[in-house]
């Protein structure tokens, strides 16, 4: 089956209104689609503001934007962010037996090793690149990251 022949078919099930679509052939050929009704934005919240009846018998309504999920909104905290150069694994010391490079609290410059990111069986050390006070640790020891991901918060 080609693709242009699955894009029919979705657009099929959706006008359709088909939620599931399973095909089999004789030949071991094997198809399934599903569709997921897709996720609505909260409508606008309609308040009446309060009035004096013998002002104005007929409520006026008050409209109000659609208030942000608290996953929409994040908390902007002070500092800079050591990100991932790399996808691989974040650990905060040499070996489980060694201290960890920075703890919070810690003073670092820009030449300080904040942790190491095993990629590839190499052991890769990422510096800090900016001066100032470790405020948090955004990463778990043992945890993958990737390129971007923010490592840790210094407060300048």
């Amino acid at each position: 089956m080609e693709l242009k022949q699955i894009k029919d078919l979705m657009s099929a099930m959706k006008t359709g209104g088909i939620k599931r679509l399973q095909i089999k052939d004789s030949s071991g050929f094997e198809l399934q689609l599903e569709r997921h009704d897709e996720v609505r934005t909260a409508s606008p919240v309609v308040h009446y503001a309060p009035v004096k009846e013998e002002e104005h018998p007929v409520r006026q309504p008050v409209h109000h934007a659609p208030l942000k999920a608290e996953a929409d909104v994040a908390p902007v905290l002070a500092g800079q962010y050591v990100t991932s150069p790399m996808v691989g694994t974040f650990y905060v010391s040499s070996s489980p037996e060694d201290p960890p490079f920075i703890k919070v609290g810690d003073r670092v410059t820009e030449n300080t090793v904040v942790c190491i990111i095993e990629a590839m069986k190499v052991m890769n050390e990422v510096k800090a690149g900016v001066a100032g006070t470790v405020a948090e640790i955004c990463v778990n020891n043992a945890s993958t990251v990737e390129f971007g991901t923010k490592l840790l918060r210094v407060t300048v």
